[in-house]
C-alpha cells in the first residue's frame, strides 16, 4: 500500500488563518484546485497547512482505513475543545513557522492532544524498514534520543521533543532572505492570527501515492 495517512491539526475551515495559510501556501488541501507548486514554498505547499500531531504514515498490515476512521471516531468523542495558546509567526531552524510564543508545558490540553494522538493511534502504524531509518536519519543530524523516538514512534519529533508548529517555507539558508520572508509572514499572518482559534477537531490527511499532494479527507469534532 502506497498511501499515506496523517493526524493534523488544522483551524476550522471558516477560521481567517485557515484561509490565511491556504492563500499564503498557494493550496486547499480540502479542495486541491491549484495545477502546480509556487517556488519558494514547495514542501508545505505539498502538505497542505497544518501541525503535525501523527507524522505520515502507512497502515501496518491487518489495518484498514474504515478501521483508522473509526479509531478517529472514538477517539474524538472522548476529546474536549481547548482554547489554543497565543501564536506567532517565527524561525525554527532554517524554516518560516507559525509557532507558540511562549513553550508548552508538556501538560498544556495541546501537547496532551499531540501525545495522545502518538500513542493511541500507534496501532495503525507500518513500523518503518530500516531503508526507510536510514533514510529518515540522514535528512537532519538526531540526537541519540530523537534516534531512539524514531525506532519507536516512527518518527523523532514526539512527546518530549514536540514542538508545535505550521511550516510556512521551505529551508531558507541565507540569514537576509530569511528575514525578509519572516517580515513578509509576519504582516500576512497578523489579521488572522488577531482572531481566537478553539482547537475542537483533528483533521485527517491522506498522501495518495508517493510524492502526490497531500489530502484534506475529513475533520472529526471533538465531543467529550
Amino acid at each position: 500500500m502506497s498511501a499515506r495517512y496523517a493526524i493534523y491539526l488544522t483551524p476550522p475551515a471558516d477560521h481567517p488563518l485557515w484561509q490565511a495559510g491556504c492563500t499564503w501556501l498557494g493550496r486547499d488541501p480540502s479542495s486541491d484546485l491549484a495545477p502546480s507548486p509556487p517556488s519558494r514554498r514547495a514542501l508545505p505547499w505539498r502538505y497542505g497547512f497544518h501541525a503535525t500531531l501523527k507524522a505520515p504514515m502507512r497502515l501496518a498490515e491487518g489495518s484498514s482505513m474504515q478501521g483508522l476512521h473509526a479509531a478517529l471516531c472514538t477517539l474524538s468523542r472522548q476529546l474536549q475543545p481547548f482554547d489554543m495558546p497565543v501564536l506567532e509567526v517565527g524561525p525554527l531552524s532554517d524554516f518560516i513557522v507559525l509557532q507558540t510564543a511562549e513553550p508548552l508545558a508538556a501538560d498544556h490540553a495541546l501537547h496532551r492532544l499531540a501525545d495522545t494522538c502518538v500513542r493511541e493511534l500507534d496501532s495503525f502504524r507500518d513500523p518503518p524498514t530500516a531503508a526507510d531509518l536510514q533514510r529518515l536519519q540522514s535528512r537532519s543530524t538526531l540526537d541519540a534520543d530523537q534516534s531512539a523516538l524514531l525506532v519507536r514512534w516512527g518518527y523523532p519529533h514526539v512527546l518530549d521533543r514536540w514542538l508545535f508548529h505550521c511550516t510556512l517555507s521551505d529551508p531558507v539558508a541565507d540569514d537576509g532572505e530569511r528575514q525578509v520572508w519572516l517580515d513578509l509572514a509576519r504582516t500576512f499572518f497578523s489579521p488572522a492570527l488577531e482572531r481566537p482559534w478553539r482547537c475542537d477537531a483533528l483533521s485527517l490527511y491522506v498522501e495518495p501515492s508517493a510524492g502526490a499532494p497531500m489530502q484534506l479527507l475529513r475533520r472529526y469534532p471533538f465531543k467529550g
